[in-house]
């Protein structure tokens, strides 16, 4: 017996509840949706569906809200995305931007929107830490004060070089053999030869699938069906 009945324990009328209904069945609401006892009428519910106050989806950049529900109802793709977390900022790209990113994988990294929707589809892949590591680089290139150049780049050896962390990037023993000894007074482009080793990496790699992705189809095709991912 709960030991709360078993004592006539029986919480105050003011007290505000919230009940974790439990996962909802696809195409429902939001599966953190809560039941909330309104203040001073027992046993009255008010049923929300508040999700938490997240950036949008990649595919729309995460980072423009401004795009309308209609582009958002393509999150229901065959490959669920999640949402990034500090993504760039961007714009709303046109269709046409959108088709030019299947032309080069230059005119995709090249385009802040096309970077975040690569990068979730690496996510998908487990190797988002490639751009993540590219975008860091990329940071670094452009900073001018020694302090902070010589900060980032302890930081971005820890993350994405070290062989101790879980996020290190595949680079070959001559690179790593070069950052070892750039990093003996760091500048903002210790990290180049290895930056163009992942570019290239996913250039030939992951590229090719991202094209043929439910991802990136659902863009350039937004009126036709996508299967899934082979």
């Amino acid at each position: 017996m709960c030991l709360r009945k078993r004592n006539g324990y029986r919480p105050p009328d003011h007290f505000n509840a919230k009940i974790y209904t439990g996962p909802v069945p696809a195409g429902g609401e939001s599966p953190m949706a809560v039941s909330e006892v309104s203040p001073g009428r027992p046993g009255s519910t008010q049923p929300t569906s508040q999700r938490p106050n997240t950036c949008c989806f990649c595919w729309c950049c995460c980072c423009s809200c401004s795009w309308n529900e209609e582009d958002r109802s393509r999150k229901s793709l065959e490959t669920r995305m999640e949402t990034i977390p500090n993504c760039e900022a961007c714009t709303k790209p046109t269709l046409e931007e959108m088709k030019m990113w299947g032309q080069s994988f230059d005119k995709l990294m090249k385009n802040p929107a096309g970077r975040n929707v690569f990068r979730e589809f690496l996510r998908t892949e487990y190797s988002e830490e490639n751009m993540l590591f590219w975008l860091a680089c990329e940071d670094l290139k452009q900073e001018m004060n020694k302090t902070t150049v010589e900060e980032k780049a302890r930081m971005i050896y820890e993350d994405y070089i070290s062989i101790l962390s879980p996020k290190e990037v595949s680079l070959d023993s001559r690179v790593r053999e070069v950052i070892n000894r750039k990093m003996q007074d760091p500048s903002p482009h210790t990290f180049e030869d290895a930056q163009l080793q992942i570019y290239t990496l996913m250039h030939r790699d992951s590229y090719p699938r991202f094209l043929n992705s439910s991802i990136y189809r659902s863009l350039v095709h937004p009126g036709s069906r996508t299967s899934s991912e082979s």
